[in-house]
C-alpha cells in the first residue's frame, strides 16, 4: 500500500542539508468524447499550435511529435486561479486592486486579485497602486515586498507565496532599480502525443436566416458598431465597412488563412507536474530567520502547490472550448536521495489537511505569515493608472451595460 505525503517529510526533505529532489506527478488524460476524440490545443499568433518532438521512452528509436495543449505559463495561471477560488478556505494572502469607483464597461472586472496579476509580485498593477492614499512602494509592506529576493523572501511568503512557487521577474521598475529574477519551482504541462495532424482548420459557413446582402455603402465606427449606417456616409469617425462586419449575411471560410485552427485527435494525452526541492532550497526568508523557519517555509510552499494541483486537475477540467479532459490515472512519485518511491497524493481533502499542518508548523517555526488568514488587502489605482484606464475606455458609449 502506498504511503501518503506527510508534512514532516516535506519539512525534513526541504532542509538545507537534505538531498531529496522533489515530487513528480504523471497523469493520463482522456477527452470527454472518449479515446481519440479531438481536443483543442492552445492557439498562438498566426493561428498555430506549439509543436514539438519529445521522447516518450528515451530507449526508443525516435522522439514522437507532440502538440503542447497547455503550456507551463498557462498551467501556472490555472493553478493560481484554483488557489484564488478557494482563498477563503485555504487562508492564503491576497491583495485586491479596487476599481469599483471607475466608470468601466460591463465586461471588465471591478477588481483585480493579486492571484491574477500577470507578473505576480513584479506586476505593474501593484507598482501603480496605493494603500489608503499612500503609494504602495512607499508603504512598509510595499518596500518589503519589492525589496524581496529568493534569499530574503520573507515578505513574499507572507504576501505573495505564488510568486515563490511559480516564479517572477521584476522588470518594471527601470534599469537602475531592482531586477530580481526567481525561477519557478513548480512546472506543469499537458501534451498531446502523436497528433493525427498538425495543421487542420475549421471549415464552415456563418449562416444567416435572411441571407442579408447588399451592394449599398455600409459605414460604421469600428470602435462602436451599434449605430452603423447603410446607403449613406455615417457619423464622425465612420469608415467604409462590410455588412459581414456588422454580423449580418452568410460568411464562408474560403481560405485556410481565414479559418480558425481546429481541434486535433491524439494517440494519448498526458500531464506532468514537478516541484523542485533544489529550487526551493535556494529560497531563504532572510536575516534573522532560522534554518528551521526556512525549511518550514519551503514545506508550506510545496504543500500549497500540491493542493493547488489537486484543486485544479484532480477531477475533470476544462481548459477552453473543445478541451474538456478527465483524469484516467495519476501517479505521484517522491524523488528521493535513496531512491524513488510512489506516494498517494490523495484528494483535495487530503492535500488541504497537509497544507493546514504545514501552515501550523510554519507559524510555530516563526515563518512570517502576515497576510495568511486575513481579509484581502485593498488597493486603489494611483492617478497615473487611473488616467490610463480612463484614456483607454473614455470613448465607450454611455450606459454601455444597457445596450
Amino acid at each position: 500500500m502506498k504511503s501518503g505525503l506527510r508534512f514532516e517529510d516535506l519539512v525534513s526533505r526541504c532542509a538545507d542539508g537534505a538531498f531529496d529532489d522533489g515530487v513528480r506527478i504523471d497523469s493520463v488524460l482522456e477527452p470527454l468524447g472518449g479515446p481519440g476524440a479531438s481536443v483543442k490545443p492552445a492557439v498562438y499568433e498566426g493561428g498555430v499550435y506549439q509543436q514539438d518532438r519529445r521522447w516518450a521512452d528515451p530507449a526508443g528509436d525516435n522522439p514522437e511529435p507532440v502538440i503542447v495543449i497547455d503550456n507551463v505559463p498557462s498551467q501556472a495561471n490555472r493553478l493560481e486561479e484554483a488557489i484564488r477560488s478557494q482563498r477563503s478556505v485555504i487562508g492564503v494572502p491576497e491583495m485586491v486592486l479596487d476599481l469599483s469607483d471607475l466608470d468601466l464597461p460591463s465586461h471588465l472586472p471591478r477588481e483585480v486579485s493579486s492571484w491574477h496579476f500577470p507578473h505576480r509580485v513584479a506586476d505593474a498593477y501593484l507598482r501603480d497602486s496605493q494603500i489608503d492614499g499612500v503609494d504602495f512602494l512607499k508603504t512598509n509592506i510595499g518596500r518589503d515586498v519589492f525589496a524581496a529576493t529568493p534569499w530574503s523572501a520573507g515578505a513574499l511568503v507572507a504576501w505573495f507565496p505564488g510568486a515563490v512557487l511559480y516564479g517572477f521577474w521584476q522588470s518594471h521598475l527601470g534599469k537602475k532599480r531592482a531586477n530580481t529574477k526567481h525561477a519557478r519551482a513548480w512546472v506543469s504541462e499537458i501534451l498531446g502525443w502523436s497528433p493525427a495532424t498538425g495543421d487542420t482548420r475549421v471549415k464552415g459557413l456563418k449562416g444567416d436566416p435572411l441571407n442579408l446582402n447588399t451592394d449599398e455603402v455600409v459605414t460604421s465606427n469600428p470602435d462602436n458598431r451599434v449605430d452603423w449606417e447603410i446607403g449613406k456616409v455615417g457619423k464622425e469617425g465612420a469608415k467604409a465597412d462590410k455588412l459581414s462586419e456588422m454580423g449580418h449575411g452568410q460568411v464562408p471560410f474560403m481560405r485556410d488563412s481565414d479559418a480558425p485552427a481546429a481541434a486535433v485527435s491524439f494517440a494519448r494525452l498526458t500531464q506532468r507536474a514537478t516541484v523542485s526541492f533544489a529550487q526551493l532550497r535556494r529560497v531563504s526568508l532572510g536575516d534573522g530567520y532560522s534554518a528551521e523557519a526556512d525549511a518550514a517555509a519551503r514545506a508550506l510552499l510545496v504543500a500549497l502547490g500540491l493542493h493547488a494541483h489537486v484543486l485544479a486537475f484532480g477531477r475533470g477540467f476544462a481548459l477552453r472550448s473543445g478541451a474538456e479532459l478527465r483524469v484516467l490515472s495519476s501517479r505521484a512519485v517522491w524523488l528521493g536521495a535513496a531512491g524513488d518511491e510512489e506516494r498517494d497524493l490523495g484528494d483535495a481533502e487530503t492535500t488541504g489537511a497537509l497544507l493546514r499542518s504545514a501552515r501550523e508548523h510554519a507559524a510555530s517555526a516563526g515563518v512570517p505569515l502576515d497576510g495568511w488568514g486575513q481579509e484581502p488587502l485593498r488597493l486603489t489605482p494611483k492617478d497615473n493608472l487611473r488616467k490610463a484606464i480612463k484614456a483607454t475606455w473614455s470613448s465607450m458609449p454611455e450606459n454601455d451595460a444597457g445596450l
